[in-house]
């Protein structure tokens, strides 16, 4: 995997005026402030900006705020912009609560593509027919084709299943970025207020089609706009093709870990120590070996400690005698019957 070298400008300080002004980036989808979800995605950006009004967060970032506050976009990117030095800038917009990192990825990987190429591709006509206030998500995915300009790339926008560009989804130089952006102050005498589509008419953008992701059409494109915008995007992460993976992303923010889990492996495991041991024994066999992966401290450890512990119940459920139908009573000292009783009717099952 290419390491790209980027940062990253989250903007978080609209009026959410079709949610009655409630505080959008701090309303939680899966648990998690659509904020924190956004930040999680481009977590391997070397500075990280929010453009806002202060608050806890997941991970550390910078502050600034645009000037006036509530400003617009424009503004907003130009107070993001100084504080950021990389030469590559994703520009975001808070209220994504699909975002994944891999979008991440294929949107740098696209605008890196760009400038290998010296933008030899097909011609395209400059972004500017999106939505002026942005936005976009993805949950996982990182497929979708190029179409590059004539010219090298400014920047690479996702554009959705309609054809709309999504500026506050893209990935940009950051030289041409603050070029336009001067540009266009010094001939408004202002930059608040102003919609995104003048920056984005005067730069050549490269667009990258949104694959369908897990969450369903258009999701790297989804964003929380309103109380229903909120409903369907809780409704989502619940779906059974979803809801382990937003869980386990869930709980490992919510736990400050960074690791990749082979969620298959240990559910493969709690199955083994469940039916060749006993019930209780699936949670407390993934927590033991989650505690020896953590004092080795490595997270290929994990694997390693599934592995033993995989076999450790495969030699367990190997003794078991043959045709009793039953591993161990429902206190788990393998008493499944003995003087005075007949067992317990709530024992854990045992299958061969």
């Amino acid at each position: 995997m290419t390491a790209h070298v980027y940062d990253a400008v989250v903007l978080a300080g609209g009026a959410a005026k079709r949610l009655g002004g409630a505080d959008k980036p701090g309303l939680r989808v899966g648990g998690r402030p659509l904020l924190d979800r956004v930040l999680a995605a481009c977590a391997e950006a070397s500075a990280t900006v929010v453009v806002g009004s202060r608050r806890p967060t997941a991970r550390p970032v910078r502050w600034a705020r645009e000037e006036p506050p509530g400003g617009g976009p424009l503004a907003a990117l130009d107070a993001g912009l100084r504080h950021v030095t990389a030469p590559v800038v994703l520009a975001l917009s808070a209220d994504l609560p699909f975002l994944s990192v891999d979008t991440v990825r294929a949107l740098l990987t696209a605008l890196d593509a760009s400038e290998a190429s010296g933008g030899s591709g097909t011609g395209t006509a400059p972004a500017g027919s999106g939505s002026d206030s942005g936005g976009g998500v993805e949950a996982g995915g990182s497929g979708g084709s190029v179409v590059a300009p004539d010219a090298r790339a400014d920047g690479v926008v996702l554009v959705d299943h309609s054809g709309r560009d999504q500026p506050l989804v893209a990935a940009y130089r950051a030289e041409p970025l603050r070029r336009e952006l001067a540009l266009l102050a010094a001939e408004h005498g202002r930059l608040a207020h102003l919609p995104l589509r003048l920056l984005t008419d005067e730069l050549t953008l490269a667009r990258l089609p949104v694959p369908e992701g897990a969450a369903g059409a258009d999701s790297a494109v989804f964003d929380c706009d309103t109380w229903e915008d909120l409903a369907a995007a809780r409704a989502r992460i619940r779906e059974h093709g979803n809801v382990l993976d937003e869980w386990m992303a869930a709980v490992k923010d919510e736990l400050g870990i960074e690791l990749d889990v082979d969620t298959g492996a240990l559910l493969d495991l709690a199955r083994d120590a469940a039916h060749g041991v006993a019930r209780p024994a699936a949670p407390l066999t993934t927590f033991l070996v989650g505690y020896a992966a953590g004092r080795a401290g490595e997270p290929e450890e994990v694997a390693v400690a599934a592995r033993k512990a995989a076999a450790l119940a495969a030699r367990w459920a190997e003794e078991e005698p043959e045709g009793t139908g039953e591993s161990g009573g429902s206190d788990g000292t393998g008493a499944s019957g003995g003087s005075g009783g007949s067992g317990s009717a709530n024992g854990p099952e045992k299958r061969a």
